[in-house]
């Protein structure tokens, strides 16, 4: 009945995972409402809804994009979402599912999302196969959307995001833990890594740092091309 949809569960015992369930809302490619609670999706990363990204030389709303599909899949049904924690700004962030689909998974798998790696390696594998594929955003030419909304905010005079973030393990912590490797994609779209003593090394800012070149394969990067 759909009065029954129209409720809420809201466990929130300390130590114990929120878990949400009822009609959704879509904000954007990662977010939305629950019956009126906040919910971002954990561990993936969607274009901002007005991002665009270029598409064979034209720019397409690629965040409104992301946002409709995320409604597609979702469509009138009820979902239900494991909470794993509050982010900064108060929201649930937590992995949900509709019809027996896990939400998260969905989208990279389908290219409207990008893995979260600084919060998350679980969809890494999901996203390697949609960009091999180009699916999705990956059939284009795009800016994170971590990295687009740290140039909004840099552009409104605010705090970058990346700064409101604190990664728990940051490339420098990395770096004199032994792990030197930089990963970095560059404006083709492609996922880089560079090793100590190559050429641009010094000048590369790593969005990730590896251990070892199987480590950086394994989340979808191939070695710098040096000429």
């Amino acid at each position: 009945m759909r009065s029954l949809f129209l409720a809420v569960a809201l466990i929130a015992a300390p130590g114990q995972a929120q878990t949400l369930s009822g009609p959704a809302k879509v904000v954007d490619g990662d977010s939305l409402s629950v019956s009126g609670i906040s919910v971002r999706l954990f561990g993936i990363d969607a274009p901002e809804g007005k991002q665009t990204c270029n598409r064979s030389g034209t720019a397409w709303r690629c965040g409104e994009e992301a946002a409709a599909q995320l409604r597609g899949l979702i469509g009138g049904n009820p979902i239900e979402c494991r909470g794993r924690d509050i982010d900064t700004y108060g929201r649930t962030l937590a992995v949900c599912a509709v019809a027996g689909i896990e939400i998260n998974r969905a989208m990279v798998e389908s290219g409207w999302a990008t893995a979260f790696r600084k919060y998350s390696q679980d969809y890494v594998v999901e996203e390697t196969r949609a960009r091999a594929a180009h699916r999705g955003i990956w059939a284009s030419e795009f800016q994170l959307p971590q990295d687009y909304r740290a140039a909004q905010s840099a552009t409104q005079g605010a705090a970058p995001v990346a700064l409101m973030q604190r990664q728990i393990a940051s490339p420098a912590t990395q770096m004199t833990s032994g792990c030197a490797i930089k990963g970095n994609r560059n404006r083709k779209g492609q996922w880089i890594y560079h090793l100590p003593g190559m050429p641009y090394y010094a000048i590369t800012r790593a969005e990730e740092m590896f251990c070892s070149e199987a480590q950086a394969q394994a989340a979808g990067y191939r070695r710098a091309i040096v000429r």
